[in-house]
């Protein structure tokens, strides 16, 4: 017997927060989450549902867990960007298809219940948030920033009607492949064409004041973009507080025009994947000395975010960030970088590691269903 139940109480959240530690147990390439973060994250006095509506549900087989869901509604892009849909997000179930269809239909009662068309997931409750479905790669470690799930998830939503949305691709570069000869003449060149400059950081106190300047990039490097939605200011912040502390300044690296203006931004960081897998969702007593050491001694990155203004999109700027990480990533011994997961339609981005040697090594969608 399968039953639904509503998420209300702390100890509910709790179930949802941590069943895939139950599901995941043992696994070697999933990544747990930090237990509190994730709970905190859904604090109603959470500022993200200023402007997103969020239900979690959960479900039972016989009267063990077995599945969660949430169903989520972000009525900026509803209402600005018209686009008439619920998402789903934090999906994880057994291996048993009729758990999935009675989460689903959580999500469509939903949707229907505020008169949208189509239902969209995995997604969060913005862009900011882990998004997309892997599809390919189920034997590679999962990053911070990408979903792991079974390879039975997507076969279970194809059999229920879903079909794809969005594709996401994610590369592995061979640090030691990079053809500097190739960047670093381009970079020079750049510099004197267009009076640009590298500005790298010594602190992350020196960071702060160029973080709001920085998702502004964001913006407008992927408004274009299908699945575009915009970073509002109290996401902004939000992600400045949870994230940056994260960062070393090193892996940091913007580009500036003649007047001081950001026009161009990379960040990249060393793998947390195995850290995280041993602090297994707690900081404390050793999760935060798992972090530590993955910070000072690594030989995997992870490429974060990057964000071009679209008036110097094409015009070679992204080879100074590509100098300036190479110069990192030899000094810190680096020998493999991992990319975050990037549209498949958005050929621009993949063309900077063209000179990488990049390889393919995961792909993950986003499933869509029409009410």
């Amino acid at each position: 017997m399968i039953t639904i139940k509503e998420a209300l109480t702390q100890k509910e959240m709790t179930d949802f927060v941590t069943f895939p530690f139950q599901l995941y147990k043992n696994n070697p390439y999933w990544v747990p989450p930090l237990i509190k973060d994730e709970l905190k994250s859904f604090n109603p006095k959470n500022d993200i549902f200023k402007s997103v509506t969020a239900r979690y549900f959960l479900a039972y087989q016989d009267g063990k867990l077995a599945g969660r869901i949430a169903a989520i509604i972000n009525w900026t892009e509803v209402n600005t960007l018209h686009k008439s849909k619920v998402r789903f997000g934090w999906f994880d179930v057994i291996d048993n298809i009729e758990v999935t269809k009675a989460l689903l239909d959580k999500v469509i009662e939903l949707g229907k219940e505020h008169n949208l068309e189509y239902m969209e997931g995995p997604v969060g409750f913005s862009n900011m948030d882990k998004a997309g479905m892997l599809t390919e790669g189920f034997d590679q470690i999962a990053t911070m920033i990408g979903l792991y799930n079974h390879a039975y998830y997507p076969e279970h939503l194809e059999k229920l009607g879903f079909t794809k949305e969005a594709e996401w691709l994610e590369y592995k570069i061979d640090a030691k492949q990079v053809d500097l000869g190739k960047i670093e003449p381009l970079s020079r060149i750049i510099e004197q064409r267009y009076a640009v400059k590298s500005l790298n950081f010594k602190s992350t106190k020196d960071i702060i004041p160029y973080v709001d300047e920085m998702f502004g990039l964001l913006n407008k490097t992927y408004a274009e973009l299908q699945s575009f939605v915009p970073i509002e200011q109290f996401q902004i912040d939000h992600y400045k507080e949870k994230y940056i502390s994260f960062i070393h300044p090193d892996f940091i690296t913007c580009v500036t025009d003649k007047d001081g203006k950001m026009i161009a931004f990379g960040i990249t960081m060393p793998s947390f994947s195995k850290a995280f897998q041993k602090a297994n969702g707690k900081l404390f007593p050793f999760g935060f000395l798992y972090l530590l050491r993955a910070m000072k001694k690594n030989d995997h990155a992870e490429f974060y975010l990057i964000g071009v203004d679209p008036e110097y999109q094409n015009k070679g700027v992204t080879a100074l960030i590509l100098k300036r990480m190479y110069e990192v990533f030899t000094k810190r011994g680096i020998l493999t970088v991992e990319t975050n997961p990037q549209l498949e339609e958005n050929k621009k981005i993949q063309q900077l590691w063209k000179n990488f040697s990049p390889i393919i090594h995961k792909r993950r969608k986003t499933f869509r269903k029409d009410l």
